[in-house]
């Protein structure tokens, strides 16, 4: 087996996280905050521990690419080795003993590196089908959950500087009674870094059988939510199982926002201006 660094093995889990089921989810959780642990125990202590099945140990190792937990242990045991310091919750590997400077720089790093990964999975042909379907809607729906829905209401904001079609919804419940109301003209935009939430699947479902178009902007590629989408977006910012919420995760979904809203709005520039314009004037009051 080709030798995996720590960074390398942490990353391999939360690549697989959410294809995982609930029971190796349970075990992946274990091992990513109890390495040192990990490392010493018997896949029976690990299980017990973990409170799973021995059996479904040996699937979520082999599903990791290893070919049993003793192969597993010894990667981990070598990726601890070679370095002292525990993995940390925070984006950017930010380390409590890192300098101010340090934590800036790292956390820079990984912001831009977010950016340059989702610069790398833009497709121009999903960004034009995606553009297609909501420049031909009578209305566009942005969704999302939890911190996503963040992004679904900012998306909603951008857009509607170039139109009144655009509108966010955040309560899971709203979303499912809007859903079962739309049509085939309609789309929903929705933002969703695991693309494995159960709301989204029950929403995602009513919309699809209502016809609606779905633009599903996730990092996985094999998600479940994918099965629902007629366009997939895919931001690149790698986020561990304990690093929920990331500014980096954060930052890929909105230059993807970025990259369709400018797509969108070229394709119509004389009416994008006019109603910059007339917001312009609108909003002029408000200032001092």
């Amino acid at each position: 087996m080709t030798q995996q660094t720590d960074t390398g093995l942490i990353e391999r889990i939360s690549n697989e996280y959410y294809n995982l089921t609930a029971a190796e989810k349970k075990a992946a959780d274990f091992v990513v905050s109890h390495r040192t642990e990990t490392q010493k125990m018997s896949i029976t202590d690990l299980a017990e521990k973990s409170e799973v099945a021995e059996a479904t140990l040996s699937r979520f190792v082999r599903r990791l690419g290893y070919r049993g937990f003793s192969d597993f242990k010894m990667e981990l045991a070598k990726s601890l080795a070679s370095s002292e310091q525990e993995f940390s919750p925070l984006s950017g590997e930010v380390h409590d003993k890192d300098s101010f400077s340090d934590v800036c720089r790292k956390l820079y790093a990984a912001d831009e590196d977010a950016i340059t990964q989702t610069l790398k999975l833009v497709d121009e042909e999903s960004i034009r089908k995606a553009a297609d379907y909501i420049e031909a809607a009578d209305k566009v729906i942005c969704m999302g959950q939890g911190g996503s829905m963040i992004i679904a209401e900012e998306a909603a904001h951008i857009f509607t500087t170039i139109g009144s079609k655009y509108f966010s919804i955040g309560d899971n419940h709203t979303q499912a009674i809007v859903s079962a109301t739309m049509s085939e003209r309609d789309v929903i935009l929705y933002f969703s870094y695991s693309g494995a939430t159960r709301d989204m699947m029950q929403t995602l479902s009513v919309a699809r059988a209502r016809g609606v178009k779905i633009i599903l902007v996730t990092h996985y590629p094999n998600s479940p939510g994918v099965q629902f989408a007629d366009v997939i977006l895919l931001c690149g910012a790698k986020e561990s199982p304990l690093q929920l919420g990331s500014i980096p995760a954060k930052i890929s979904q909105l230059f993807l926002m970025d990259v369709l809203f400018s797509e969108v709005a070229r394709r119509n520039l004389d009416e994008c201006r006019h109603a910059r314009s007339q917001i312009a004037n609108a909003l002029a009051e408000k200032h001092l």
